[in-house]
């Protein structure tokens, strides 16, 4: 067993076989887990928001889906994941809070999915594999050995994707 490496929210961190890397509570926020299965290197991102575009003080690239997931992909690389092999699973982007349909707010979980679909899409790379939506926090581990997608949730049986 190696040692698990801790994301915080709006962070982003790089693993290596046999390290497990982790971040906690995903609500409406998207962990990006990227993954080189013949190095196997991986990164995690915790996203909170989909766009930078739309916030004035956007210094945390981590926290926007556009940004962190472009710094993801820089980082993975730079440890020696190679860009062609890198596949993408995503966690995350529930709807945390019952609001009115008329409300963006509680809509984020799903805007920060649709992002970062989008962003993997323009990056060319794939996504092999989801767990989004619904109304439960999640926890993720990628297991850089594997390439497994671990997705953790209170009271639900545990899930590999």
């Amino acid at each position: 067993m190696g040692e698990v490496i801790k994301v915080g929210m709006a962070d982003l961190n790089i693993c290596k076989s046999p390290n497990i890397i982790t971040t906690l509570g995903l609500g409406s926020c998207i962990g990006i887990a990227l993954y080189d299965p013949v190095t196997k290197i991986g990164g995690l991102a915790h996203i909170m928001l989909p766009d930078s575009t739309q916030i004035r003080n956007n210094s945390n690239i981590a926290k926007f889906a556009d940004t962190g997931i472009e710094e993801l992909v820089k980082r993975v690389i730079g440890a020696g994941a190679s860009k062609s092999r890198l596949k993408a699973k995503i966690a995350g982007g529930a709807k945390m809070f019952a609001v009115s349909k008329l409300s963006d707010v509680g809509n984020v979980g799903e805007r920060n999915a649709i992002a970062s679909r989008l962003k993997l899409k323009q990056l060319g790379i794939p996504l092999v594999a989801e767990d989004t939506g619904l109304n439960y926090g999640r926890t993720v581990e990628l297991h850089c050995e594997t390439g497994e997608f671990y997705i953790k949730s209170v009271g639900k049986p545990l899930k590999i994707i």
